[in-house]
Parts: structure tokens; sequence; C-alpha cells
């Protein structure tokens, strides 16, 4: 089995989701993104003509971000992400395939999970880190039950339903990665109007933690 590739050590620990971002608009979003301090991209496979997108910014950026895919529900889809430059997988759900496929590629990788049986499976088939989604469903108190079964050096990150406004709550349970989806990107959104924002997140995310 290949090794599991850890979780990168980032100064801030945010995904941007850019769900529905175009090929000919992502390059200057992620640079504005980039240029405000992110330091990893998703593109998830529902957007349009997604391993364009993630080739062009892999090829742009993947030297200052780690970039790559989300809703990465199969091992091809998967390759193909790797093919065109992307190093971080993300899913929906837990499926040991697709998170061997994305080890052997050597991606970083980041299961949905929603309950402790997810988790640990997540665990057990090598994630490099959890992603709790939605979690404003789960909520800070959800979330914080189950992490008291998981190992003290997981990664719990919280998906779906948060924003710079849930930093505080979910601080209070030990949890600092994020994925921001809706707060950060709509499609149709300008590269500056994406830049106001994530200048916010980061901002908001720097009163929290420090």
């Amino acid at each position: 089995m290949s090794e599991t590739v850890v979780w990168p050590s980032l100064k801030r620990d945010l995904v941007a989701i850019l769900r529905g971002v175009k090929p000919d608009e992502v390059e200057a979003i992620v640079g504005a993104l980039i240029e405000e301090e992110f330091e990893a991209i998703e593109v998830p496979l529902n957007s349009p003509e997604p391993f364009r997108s993630i080739e062009i910014i892999a090829k742009a950026f993947g030297g200052d971000a780690l970039i790559g895919a989300g809703t990465v529900i199969s091992p091809e889809h998967c390759a193909d992400v790797a093919d065109a430059g992307g190093r971080l997988m993300v899913s929906p759900n837990v499926d040991p395939s697709v998170i061997a496929m994305a080890k052997s590629r050597g991606m970083v990788t980041l299961p949905g999970v929603f309950t402790p049986t997810e988790a640990m499976l997540a665990l057990r088939s090598g994630a490099a880190a959890l992603k709790f989604f939605p979690a404003g469903a789960l909520g800070a108190s959800g979330i914080s039950a189950i992490k008291a079964i998981l190992p003290k050096d997981a990664v719990v990150g919280a998906v779906g339903g948060v924003s710079e406004t849930s930093f505080a709550d979910f601080a209070k349970i030990g949890v600092r990665t994020f994925g921001l989806g809706s707060s950060l990107y709509k499609p149709g959104d300008t590269a500056n109007a994406v830049r106001a924002k994530a200048k916010a997140a980061v901002e908001a995310y720097d009163r929290v933690f420090g």
C-alpha cells in the first residue's frame, strides 16, 4: 500500500472551493486568492471543464499552492486530476479505492465524513485529513463528539455551511481547517470580488487563531 501523504503545513488551513468556476476565469481568480495568502485550491469536478481549469492553475500556481479537485468520486477521475497536475483530492464521501488511487499518485487526501464509522474508515484507508461534511448540519458540538474517539493527531476539517463567521465556534473544539465555498466564491464573481472575500476570511482566521 502506498504511504499516506500527510496534510501539509500551511500558514492558514483554508481551502478555497471554486464550484462552478470556468477555465477562462480561473487563473485570475486563483491569482487573487494566492495574493491574499490562500494556499489550497479546490476545483470541484462538477464545474465546467474542471480538468482544464486544474491544468491551467497547476501550471501557473502549483509551486505556490496545493491545487486539486473536489467531488472526486471515482479512481479514474482521481487519476485524471493527477494527470492534470492536481495534488489535492477532496471527495464528498469515503471510498477506499479513490483514496488508494490518490495515495498511489502522491496526492493529499481529504475525504468527506459524517459519522464515527466513516471517520475511522477514512483514517484506516490512509486519509491525510477528514472533511466533516456538511459541517453546518453537524455543528461544532457534533464534530466535537466524534473527535473524542479519533486519534489525537487526526487533522479534522469543517466544510459545508461554514464561513469566516463560524471560525470561533469551531476553534473552541480544536478545529482549524476549513473549506470555504459559496462564502468565498459563487459563479459569476469577479477576481476582485473574490479577493475582497478572501481578504475578509484571512483577517477573520487570524483574529481567531492568531
